[in-house]
C-alpha cells in the first residue's frame, strides 16, 4: 500500500477525529496495529497557527512516519498556503477534510460543505496539489458520499481529485446529510473505486474484523479507515488484522497489557495538554476505554471528580490492578465506544467533562 511514493505498513488506518486522534492517541494506535494515521484538522487560517490549539494539534514529536496532516478550508489560495506551513513543519502527506459534518464547520462552508460547490472543491484540491508538488509530498482527501440522499456526487468528484492530482481517497459511506445517524452504504465506495485509478479506502461503521472483510469486498477499497470504534479499543487494528489474516476472531487482550496501554497512554496525554487540560481531555478516553467493564461506571464518576493527574492515573491504574485479579483478560474488549461521549465540534469542547454532546468530524 503506498501514498505516491510513500510505502505504509498495512492498509488499516486511523481516522482523523477532531479532540481524539492528537499524537499520544495516533502513536498508541499506531503500536497496536494501525498502518497509518492522520492528525486532527488544522485551520487555514493563518492568525490561528499560534494558538494553543493547533500547537498542540500540529505537535508530531517522536512520532513515527510518514506524518499526515489534515488541513480544512474554504479558499483554495489560504488552503494552498496550509499546506506549504505545515510542510515546512514536517508534514511528509497533507490530507484534504471535505468529510466532516458538523454544522461549525460546514456552516463555514468548509468540510463535507465543500462537495456542495463542486468548482470551488476541485479548485482547493488542485492549488493545495500545486502547492505540494515542489515539495514531492502527496495529496490525499478525505469526503463523504455527498451533500444528501438526493446529491450523491462522490464518484464525479472523484474523478476531478484524480485529475488534478491527488493521490488517495477516503470516502466515509454517509451523506452530510446523515451525520452520524443510520447506517454507512458501501455501493457509493465500490462506485467511487470502480472510477478511478488511484487507491481508495473505505470509512464508517467498520467496528470488527467480519464487518472489515465485509467491506473490503463489497467496496474493493485498497485500505480501511476506523474511527469511533477505535476510541477505548485502539487494539482493534490487531483485531482486524488477525481476522483479515486467518478469518478467526482472535482473543481479548489480557487486563494486565490493556493497563498498562492506558497508563502509558495517559501519561504521553498529560505530557502534550499539561496538568490542568490533560486531566480533563483524559476523561472522555477513560470513559470509553470503561465502557461494558465490571464497576467502569462507579470508577468513570470518581474519576470525573479528580484534577490531579497523579490522582487521576492511580485511581485508574489501582482499578485495573484489582480487575485483573477478576478478569484477566479484558472485558470490554468488543464494546464500541459511545458515539455521545464524542469530541466536540472544534475538538476542545469536552475538557470539563468526559464529551460534548454534539456530533464530532469522527470517523
Amino acid at each position: 500500500m503506498h501514498i505516491g511514493p510513500i510505502a505504509l505498513a498495512n492498509r488499516l488506518f486511523v481516522a482523523p477525529m477532531a479532540g481524539v486522534t492528537d499524537r499520544p492517541f495516533r502513536m498508541l494506535c499506531r503500536k497496536l496495529g494501525a498502518g497509518y494515521a492522520v492528525s486532527e484538522m488544522i485551520t487555514s487560517q493563518p492568525q490561528l497557527y499560534k494558538s494553543l490549539k493547533t500547537a498542540r494539534r500540529a505537535n508530531h514529536e517522536g512520532e513515527p512516519g510518514p506524518i499526515a496532516v489534515q488541513i480544512a478550508g474554504t479558499e483554495a489560495a489560504a488552503m494552498a498556503e496550509a499546506a506549504r506551513y505545515n510542510i515546512e513543519r514536517g508534514a511528509q502527506i497533507i490530507d484534504i477534510n471535505m468529510g466532516c459534518p458538523a454544522k461549525k464547520v460546514c456552516n463555514a462552508w468548509a468540510g463535507s460543505a465543500l462537495m456542495q460547490n463542486e468548482p470551488l472543491a476541485i479548485a482547493i484540491a488542485q492549488a493545495v496539489v500545486a502547492a505540494c508538488a515542489p515539495h514531492g509530498v502527496p495529496v490525499t482527501l478525505k469526503m463523504r458520499t455527498g451533500w444528501s440522499a438526493q446529491h450523491r456526487n462522490a464518484t464525479t468528484l472523484a474523478r476531478a481529485f484524480e485529475d488534478v492530482g491527488v493521490c488517495m481517497l477516503t470516502v466515509h459511506g454517509r451523506t452530510r446529510e446523515q451525520g452520524y445517524r443510520g447506517q454507512a452504504e458501501y455501493d457509493t465506495i465500490a462506485a467511487v473505486k470502480q472510477a478511478v485509478r488511484i487507491p481508495v479506502v473505505a470509512n464508517g461503521d467498520i467496528t470488527d474484523g467480519p464487518k472489515a472483510a465485509q467491506v473490503l469486498r463489497h467496496t474493493g477499497a485498497d485500505a480501511l479507515m476506523v474511527g469511533r470504534a477505535a476510541q477505548g479499543r485502539p487494539w482493534i487494528f490487531q483485531e482486524i488484522a488477525h481476522y483479515l489474516a486467518t478469518g478467526s476472531q482472535p482473543p481479548a487482550p489480557a487486563t494486565a497489557t490493556v493497563r498498562q496501554w492506558l497508563l502509558e497512554h495517559l501519561l504521553d496525554h498529560y505530557s502534550l495538554y499539561g496538568e490542568y487540560t490533560g486531566v480533563r481531555t483524559a476523561r472522555k478516553h477513560i470513559a470509553w476505554y470503561l465502557q461494558g467493564v465490571p464497576g467502569g461506571s462507579a470508577l468513570r464518576r470518581h474519576i470525573n471528580t479528580l484534577e490531579d493527574s497523579q490522582q487521576q492515573w492511580q485511581a485508574l491504574a489501582d482499578f485495573l490492578h484489582a480487575l485483573q485479579a477478576t478478569h484477566p483478560q479484558w472485558p470490554a474488549s468488543t464494546a464500541a465506544a459511545p458515539e455521545a461521549d464524542g469530541a466536540g465540534e472544534d475538538g476542545e469542547g469536552s475538557e470539563g467533562s468526559e464529551g460534548d454532546k454534539n456530533a464530532a468530524c469522527l470517523g
